[in-house]
């Protein structure tokens, strides 16, 4: 709660009698050391005062400049030292959002954006704060029109950088200016997206012959990422009903990092007799999976020796983030491969005859009660159990921390001799 004012407040008595040219010159000076204080009193005369709409807008671009103001000095050290605590990003980033919104209003003159966009590109340039996407958010929104947006697409040019030239070329690219666009775009095709972004450009300029051209030439040397390319000939492909390209595209676009969405994604695609021709080779291809996503086909597909055989080849899962999936299947294939499955379980428990920190006694613990309850539940087997637990007991019996876990979880422990 805010302290309320006293009524014989000294400084309440002393702007009492001032005159107002005194009062003025106090703000003045205030305003003038302290760049919150200008802003305050930007807001409050706003509020307060009759202004023209010129006044209005005077205004807005000197609250605008007093935020930048504001925040330079905590910029200025993220960008000597590389970056900072937390609290002074937010706060920096906080007074950058504010800025940004209050250019995306497009009530700012374009002298104080013109002054704003200066002071922001060269930290832009530097890259060294570890803002840039607060930066370059406001760089932006300071562009009311296509002017602005060529004037910073040159800035972005002169920076160099392929980052920088990036976002010169799709501004280019946004204006409508063809001969800047693919002198840039011309500089770099290297990756798939490369090549889609400039059979797009052609593509929507009317230039389709020249557009397939280039999408084919990516599909043969583009590198990395591949997928908009790929669809981009597959619906041009689909469009003109040349089939057989289209499922050749999307088979490739399936295999590629295969996942089991994708082997779903394209099974729908296919008819039975186009599916028959595909399966085997799809198939062939789930080896080179992700070990969960090799999990996900195979129960998909009911092989269920093939999924334990996976779980099998695998080790268990040692943290909390990796292990989810991976023990449902090993708990839904408990019943149909139970010595398999234990196995699995076993291979968790790692050493049981070290020393270990209590979070990993903890992490043990787990494990040792989905063994007792493969051993006693599944297999019904309980002097299986009690055989192998009570040695595992016995081996520990002079680590607390371990028996302390273990009794926390799995059933029986405390009574185990």
């Amino acid at each position: 709660m805010a302290r309320k004012r006293k009524p014989d407040d000294p400084l309440v008595a002393l702007l009492a009698t001032a005159p107002p040219r005194v009062l003025a010159d106090l703000l003045i000076r205030l305003a003038a050391a302290r760049s919150d204080v200008r802003r305050e009193c930007f807001d409050f005369l706003k509020k307060h005062v009759p202004l023209s709409n010129s006044q209005h807008k005077q205004s807005d671009g000197e609250v605008l400049l007093a935020f930048w103001s504001e925040l330079v000095p905590d910029l200025s050290e993220l960008d000597d030292y590389g970056g900072g605590d937390y609290e002074q990003a937010d706060h920096v980033a906080s007074l950058l959002y504010e800025i940004e919104q209050m250019l995306s209003r497009e009530k700012i003159d374009a002298g104080y954006r013109r002054e704003l966009l200066n002071n922001v590109l060269p930290y832009i340039d530097s890259g060294n704060a570890g803002l840039d996407d607060d930066l370059y958010a406001v760089a932006y929104a300071a562009c009311y029109d296509d002017h602005d947006l060529r004037l910073l697409a040159e800035a972005f040019e002169a920076m160099q950088g392929e980052w920088k030239i990036d976002h010169a070329r799709r501004i280019y690219r946004k204006i409508g200016d063809r001969d800047k666009y693919l002198e840039l775009r011309n500089r770099k095709m290297i990756y798939g997206g490369d090549y889609h972004d400039l059979a797009s450009f052609y593509w929507k300029a009317g230039e389709k012959k020249q557009a397939m051209q280039v999408a084919e030439d990516g599909l043969r040397n583009g590198q990395g990422r591949m997928d908009e390319l790929r669809q981009f000939v597959a619906q041009r492909a689909k469009d003109t009903g040349n089939r057989e390209r289209y499922l050749e595209l999307q088979y490739a676009q399936a295999v590629d990092h295969l996942t089991c969405d994708k082997y779903k994604t394209f099974r729908k695609l296919c008819t039975a007799a186009e599916w028959k021709a595909y399966e085997a080779k799809i198939l062939a291809r789930v080896k080179d999976a992700w070990e969960s996503e090799q999990l996900r086909i195979h129960m998909h597909r009911k092989e269920y020796d093939k999924a334990v055989a996976v779980l099998s080849r695998g080790r268990y899962p040692l943290t909390a983030w990796d292990s989810d999936y991976q023990l449902q299947i090993a708990k839904r294939l408990e019943h149909r491969f139970p010595e398999e499955i234990l196995k699995y379980y076993l291979s968790g428990l790692g050493n049981l005859k070290s020393n270990a920190v209590r979070k990993e006694y903890a992490r043990k613990a787990q494990v040792m009660a989905k063994v007792r309850r493969l051993l006693v539940e599944v297999l019904c087997d309980k002097d299986r159990w009690h055989t192998f637990a009570t040695k595992v007991k016995q081996d520990n019996i002079k680590r607390p921390a371990f028996q302390e876990e273990f009794t926390k979880v799995v059933p029986g422990w405390r009574e185990l001799r």
